[in-house]
C-alpha cells in the first residue's frame, strides 16, 4: 500500500464526477465540489501527476463496429516460462479481436475478453491463433450475454471519509 497516494473529500469527491462523467467541464466540477475553477484545475492536476487519475478512454460500441458476440477465453499455457509469456502476451494483445487480457494464479494462466463477428470467427480464432500455439495447452471459451460497468474507484473507507464534510457519497449532491 506504499503506493497509495491520501487523498481528502474534495479529491475524492472530484474522482467520483469524473469517473461518471470524464468530460465535465473544470468549471462545472468546480461548482460541483464547491471550490474555485483554479483550485479544482490545481487538484486535478496533481490526482494527474500523482498517478491517480492514468488518462481518458473511449469507450465503443462493439456491435456497431460489427463485434456482436462477446466471451471470455481462460487459456492455459505450458510450460508456463518467461521465455514463452512475453510473446504470448504480445501475440494476443495484438489481435484486434482483443479487448482485456488478465494474467492469473490457479489452474487457468490467461482470461481474455474478445469480440468477434460471429461464433464462426469465434472458431477461428480460438483455433487459429490460441490452440495452434504448442505452448497453449488448454482454452476454454465463455460467452458473455450482458456487461454492466461498476464503480466508479474509490480508495477503501472513501465513503466515510466522503461523508465526513456532510456529502452524502453517490448522490447527485455529492
Amino acid at each position: 500500500m506504499a503506493d497509495s497516494v491520501e487523498l481528502d473529500p474534495v479529491d475524492l469527491h472530484i474522482l467520483r464526477l469524473l469517473q461518471n462523467d470524464a468530460r465535465t467541464t473544470y468549471r462545472d466540477l468546480a461548482a460541483q465540489v464547491g471550490v474555485a475553477a483554479s483550485t479544482c484545475l490545481d487538484r486535478v492536476a496533481r490526482l494527474r501527476r500523482s498517478g491517480v487519475i492514468l488518462g481518458h478512454q473511449l469507450r465503443v460500441d462493439p456491435v456497431r463496429l460489427g463485434r456482436g458476440l462477446e466471451a471470455l477465453l481462460s487459456v492455459q499455457v505450458r510450460p508456463h516460462r518467461r521465455e514463452l509469456v512475453g510473446p504470448f502476451v504480445d501475440r494476443i494483445r495484438a489481435l484486434p479481436q482483443s479487448r482485456a487480457l488478465f494474467h492469473l494464479t490457479g489452474p487457468d494462466d490467461y482470461l481474455v475478453h474478445v469480440a468477434v463477428a460471429d461464433a464462426a470467427e469465434l472458431q477461428r480464432l480460438v483455433l487459429d491463433e490460441f490452440t495452434a500455439h504448442r505452448e497453449v495447452a488448454r482454452v476454454e471459451t465463455r460467452l458473455i450475454f450482458q456487461q454492466w460497468d461498476c464503480g466508479p474507484l474509490m480508495p477503501p473507507g472513501a465513503e466515510d471519509r466522503e461523508s465526513a464534510d456532510g456529502r452524502v457519497p453517490g448522490t447527485a449532491e455529492s
